[in-house]
Formats: C-alpha cells, sequence, structure tokens
C-alpha cells in the first residue's frame, strides 16, 4: 500500500464517491478521508475550490492541487508524477 498522499472529501451517499474508493483500495492506494456531511469546515474548503459548489469527490494532495471526481487512471498518474 502506499503512503498516504492525499485527502478524498467525500459523503456517505455518493455513488461517485463509493466508486472512486473502491477503486483506491482495489489498487492499494491509502487515503485520508473527511465526510463534508459530517465536517462543515470541509464543506467550505471543496465549495472553495470548485467554483462555490460542494462537489464530491474532491481529492487535495499533499502538494496543494486538488482533483474533483476523478478517475482513478487520473489519480494514479498524479502520484506517479
Amino acid at each position: 500500500m502506499t503512503q498516504q498522499t492525499f485527502t478524498m472529501y467525500s459523503t456517505s451517499w455518493c455513488p461517485f464517491c463509493r466508486s472512486l474508493k473502491a477503486d483506491l483500495d482495489k489498487a492499494g492506494i491509502g487515503y485520508d478521508e473527511v465526510d463534508v456531511d459530517r465536517d462543515a469546515e470541509a464543506g467550505e474548503l471543496v465549495k472553495s475550490l470548485n467554483g462555490g459548489n460542494r462537489v464530491v469527490p474532491t481529492l487535495v494532495f499533499a502538494d496543494g492541487t486538488s482533483m474533483t471526481n476523478p478517475p482513478v487512471e487520473d489519480v494514479l498518474a498524479k502520484l506517479a508524477g
């Protein structure tokens, strides 16, 4: 398993979040997860990264960059590069 290098902002009910988490788990990619329904500050961060919209999943990497609803291939490419 890789070292945790990003945080995934998600919700428990989001099908896109569930799908990405399953793909990341299958690939052995570690991550921290924050539920924006339970953490209002996290929800505000997600909105600030997505033009005022609370779109999940939003991933924030250690280098400060972010991705919104990416396919697992994009996440793997980011971590490799």
